[in-house]
């Protein structure tokens, strides 16, 4: 796993190695630079122990001031270099995670949640960020720091410098013994956090459903559970790094008490000079902050590292519904002829089949109404049609071409799906209607809205066109918003429209109209999945499923006479308007 991280850490940043490389110079300057500047303050402090001069005191002050100036301005540059790869990084990567994202299946998503998936595309990518800018630049400075300063100690009194580093030993294993706790913990408060946001995200969605049966409350009582074991993941995590840090510090700072107390000794026998104490003070402070600071780094490079692991769980996630090896464009101006030969449809996990051998012949122009019993596999076939579900090859055909072999960016082009219920983008009822075709002219935006039956309650608002819908359309009623979804896919001007119950908040009388009003002014093949057999009746020809297969087939006036299930759909109908009226 270790391995893994490493590889996905370089793979990472690989393009920006140029750069990385130049940061990494910079810092090795700087370390170079912090060993120069004790150095030649020993050698300033034993020249002044034999020889005291006001000018070479001032000549020499002048020089660390400015090597200390250098390496100021060179760690400044190299800081911002490490951390702009960080920054890099997190952009390019949330841009990935969420190209990723779009071409994942819905259903996917759905159980996924997209609470976690914002979590993990918005803090975990901030996390790798911090991984890849300060953590690196940090770990690379410790290791540059003990690589350059211990030599340098050991050059002036080996005794002393193995004393002061004695205690070292210790902070690393502090360092590892805490290291696999605060992974954990850290793992528990991101998982706490993915599932806070879900609830956030789920409930502002559906927050007219928790009024509409008074369960503020209780969602209330969901919220503070979340909410309190995110609290109480993260004050273990804070626990452990406050006990951690202060610990580091404590021990790191024994190694100098150690020098001091040995460097008397030291000093009155003359085996060290005040010049070569006094560096060595400076050395062991060197070192004191980067071994303080390795339990910050390692608190970060730990987060980084859960954070890893959530964004490539994503990232190893593979559509199922993806263009095939022998996936091609069209060739031709698609004419709308849709057939399906002995389709079958079966969920994962289900015992049965969705469809079962279903066979139909829809020809191009025609208006075609499926009707059936819920649960009959209607809505199977939209989304076998449109390739949201995975369906076998050679079972359903477009203009006599396996839907399968056809390229899914051109399939959906020409097939255009209105669900039943309608997603509405927090936006214009302009920019809803364009939205599958963004440049569309005015004139295409209102002879689809016209189509759909939605003009005249376009020109009722005040703002007509420029209307806000609010989120998911909850300005509008039902069936604005379905009639909004219904001129979306009309605009985009596909040869076959897949109406999947589009219309279940119209009333009939205007989902005639609406009906009448799309075959006056297109020639599509279009099929209306529909429980209003009333609209049904204007069709061409009714399909009839029931249990996954096509049971029935006959225009309305037809299928009433025979004594089949359409006519008891009929008149199960017709007694429902009764009562109704």
């Amino acid at each position: 796993m270790k391995n893994l991280k490493l590889k996905v850490i370089s793979k990472y940043l690989k393009p920006y190695k140029r750069e990385f490389l130049v940061g990494a110079l910079a810092l090795l300057v700087v370390n170079i630079l912090s060993v120069v500047i004790p150095l030649q303050v020993k050698n300033i402090i034993d020249q002044l122990q034999n020889n005291f001069s006001s000018d070479f005191v001032i000549s020499k002050s002048l020089f660390l001031i400015l090597l200390a100036t250098c390496m100021g301005l060179i760690r400044l540059f190299s800081r911002q270099i490490v951390f702009g790869i960080g920054r890099k990084v997190e952009v390019n990567l949330r841009q990935k995670l969420f190209d990723h994202l779009l071409v994942q299946d819905p259903e996917w998503i759905q159980k996924k949640g997209s609470g976690d998936i914002i979590s993990r595309a918005t803090s975990d990518v901030e996390n790798i960020r911090r991984l890849l800018g300060f953590t690196v630049l940090s770990l690379c400075n410790i290791v540059l720091a003990y690589s350059f300063t211990i030599p340098s100690m050991f050059s002036i009194n080996k005794t002393l410098t193995i004393s002061a580093l004695m205690i070292f030993p210790l902070i690393l294993g502090i360092v590892s013994l805490f290291g696999g706790r605060m992974v954990n913990q850290r793992k528990a408060q991101q998982e706490s956090l993915s599932k806070l946001s879900d609830l956030i995200q789920e409930d502002l969605s559906g927050i007219s459903a928790i009024k509409i049966y008074a369960q503020e409350n209780a969602e209330k009582k969901e919220f503070n559970l979340y909410n309190n074991a995110y609290q109480n993941s993260a004050i273990k995590l804070a626990r452990t790094a406050s006990t951690l840090f202060p610990l580091l510090q404590g021990i790191s700072s024994i190694s100098l008490l150690i020098l001091l107390g040995l460097g008397t000794y030291q000093l009155e026998s003359g085996f060290i000079s005040i010049g070569g104490l006094v560096a060595l003070i400076l050395f062991v402070e060197r070192l004191v902050f980067p071994t303080a600071l390795l339990g910050f780094t390692l608190n970060t490079f730990q987060l980084g590292q859960v954070s890893l692991d959530r964004v490539e769980e994503i990232f190893q996630n593979k559509p199922n519904i993806i263009d095939g090896e022998n996936s091609k464009f069209l060739k031709k101006k698609v004419e709308g002829l849709l057939e399906a030969k002995n389709l079958i449809i079966k969920y994962p996990g289900s015992k049965f089949n969705s469809l079962n051998n279903l066979n139909f012949k829809i020809y191009p122009g025609e208006l075609i109404a499926l009707v059936g019993p819920v649960g009959c596999g209607k809505t199977t076939l939209a989304k076998s049609l449109g390739r949201t579900i995975e369906i076998p090859k050679g079972q359903l055909f477009l203009d006599e071409i396996d839907i399968k072999n056809i390229k899914l960016e051109d399939l959906r082009k020409n097939i255009a799906i209105v669900p039943q219920e309608a997603f509405l983008f927090t936006s214009t009822i302009s920019e809803n209607l364009r939205f599958g075709k963004p440049k569309a002219s005015r004139r295409l935006i209102k002879e689809s809205a016209v189509k759909a039956g939605l003009i005249d309650d376009i020109n009722n608002f005040p703002q007509k066109f420029k209307t806000i819908v609010g989120e998911r359309g909850i300005t509008l009623s039902g069936g604005q918003r379905q009639r909004t979804a219904l001129g979306r896919a009309l605009l985009v001007n596909s040869p076959v429209v897949i109406l999947d119950d589009a219309l279940a908040s119209v009333d009939n009388k205007t989902a005639a109209r609406i009906i009448d009003e799309m075959r006056k002014r297109s020639n599509k093949t279009i099929l209306m999945i529909s429980h209003q057999l009333s609209v049904a009746a204007t069709c061409d020809r009714v399909l009839v499923m029931d249990k996954g297969e096509i049971v029935q087939e006959g225009h309305h006036l037809d299928l009433v006479k025979e004594n089949g299930l359409y006519k008891k759909l009929w008149e199960r109908e017709l007694a429902t308007n009764i009562i109704k009226s």
